[in-house]
């Protein structure tokens, strides 16, 4: 029977994007195909500038669970009432997440979001996919609910113009995290100058929640 290598699951609002503000089930999965996570890989890593901690099984509630275990686990962290909803994210989500799993959360009530680079092929059943690009990464995934851009990177194949023409519902830019870096005048700027695009700020982090 298969497992799933899950680096934390935890209970809170989502920070960003357009479902800013939802209570959702936060199912992080562990690895990623563009960096492998670890500080000295990070400078010659597809993407170097992700903030999250994606290695291990040691977070909240992390470890290897089968489908029917990591399904138990994401209900019994949903308080009740309302439409549940899990964000499945990473790391990239897409190495492990499967259709089996997406109908064992989709059974128990479950509406299931994806949060991917778009480089690994949408399984089906996800109801929400949010897609945020990566500079020389090759995108596969041209189609779904959210871009969500990070701003600025300084390839040309990672700027906003360059997505534009693709089929999803919202574009949203979002300032990078980095430090000694204020990069959200900038994207406020460049979102009042294309209107297409709406800025997405990590509002977890403003408000001191995970």
């Amino acid at each position: 029977m298969r497992t799933y290598k899950i680096k934390e699951c935890f209970y809170t609002l989502q920070g960003e994007g357009a479902q800013a503000g939802r209570a959702a089930v936060f199912l992080r999965f562990t690895g990623c195909n563009l960096w492998s996570g670890r500080e000295e890989d990070r400078h010659d890593a597809v993407c170097r500038f992700c903030d999250t901690d994606f290695i291990g099984t040691d977070g909240q509630n992390g470890g290897r669970y089968t489908q029917v275990q990591c399904a138990d686990l994401v209900q019994s962290l949903w308080p009740g009432g309302g439409q549940p909803y899990v964000v499945c994210t990473g790391g990239e989500p897409l190495l492990q997440l499967d259709e089996p799993l997406i109908e064992a959360l989709h059974e128990r009530g479950f509406e299931v979001a994806v949060e991917t680079n778009g480089t690994i092929p949408l399984p089906a059943g996800i109801d929400w996919v949010c897609v945020s690009p990566k500079a020389n990464a090759g995108l596969v995934v041209t189609a779904g609910d959210e871009l969500k851009l990070v701003y600025p990177q300084p390839e040309a194949a990672a700027q906003p113009a360059a997505f534009t023409h693709l089929a999803f519902q919202h574009f949203f830019l979002q300032p990078k995290d980095e430090a000694g870096h204020n990069h959200t005048p900038a994207t406020v700027r460049y979102c009042l100058e294309h209107p297409q695009w709406r800025i997405s700020l990590q509002t977890h982090k403003i408000l001191g929640i995970e």
